[in-house]
């Protein structure tokens, strides 16, 4: 578990911020893409994520089932791995499973909020010992700190771009197509291919993690 307190923000902003696949791609420099393929609920959808993961590794990606929850002044989002029958695994990317991600934003007053992040992940495939560490030592930590300076920045940006559609507070904007639950099962980490990328060394990287997009 991880915490970082955010002067400045508030948790509604915080919230969005999470939200917004389309401010998404202006901060998540790891981002390759991501899209919403359908909902369940008013407040329950399954999503796509991929990722770029340091070279010489295959990129990552996910389908996810996320659901979210206002709690009076704070927030609740969790997500988990599902299978999606039009979703399968693609061929250049390896099926990473989120066992469970939540994000919890507590309320500290009118301009002040406090993130708290939890993840359980498989990334599949046997591992290098410098990758792991360097996901523990810096790519959380270095997230979080990514997601607190997109959210100073978001209400400006957020004024510019559709500022009245935020479908993860107003259920009648979201124009998703429903999905039915029975088409999901929860990803199994078993169920998927083993890559053994445990022989690989690190490259060093021209691009930096923060450059600004």
């Amino acid at each position: 578990e991880r915490q970082i307190v955010c002067k400045d923000v508030t948790a509604e902003t915080l919230y969005d911020v999470l939200h917004d696949t389309s401010y998404r791609k202006k901060w998540d420099t790891n981002m390759i893409d991501t899209y919403d393929i359908g909902r369940l609920t008013v407040n329950a959808d399954v999503g796509y994520y991929s990722w770029k993961c340091p070279s010489p590794l295959k990129n990552r990606d996910f389908v996810t089932m996320r659901s979210w929850l206002p709690l009076g002044n704070d927030y609740l989002i969790i997500n988990y791995s599902v299978k999606h029958p039009q979703h399968p695994p693609k061929k250049d990317y390896v099926r990473a499973v989120s066992l469970l991600t939540g994000y919890l934003i507590q309320s500290n007053g009118a301009n002040c909020s406090t993130l708290y992040y939890l993840t359980q992940v498989d990334p599949r495939g046997s591992l290098p010992k410098w990758v792991v560490n360097r996901v523990s030592q810096f790519v959380a930590p270095k997230a979080m700190r990514k997601i607190y300076k997109a959210s100073l920045k978001y209400p400006e940006w957020k004024r510019k771009h559709n500022p009245t559609l935020k479908p993860w507070m107003f259920p009648e904007q979201n124009t998703l197509p429903c999905i039915n639950v029975a088409d999901l099962t929860v990803q199994r980490a078993d169920s998927l291919e083993n890559i053994d990328e445990s022989g690989l060394s690190e490259e060093k990287t021209t691009q930096s993690d923060d450059e600004e997009t």
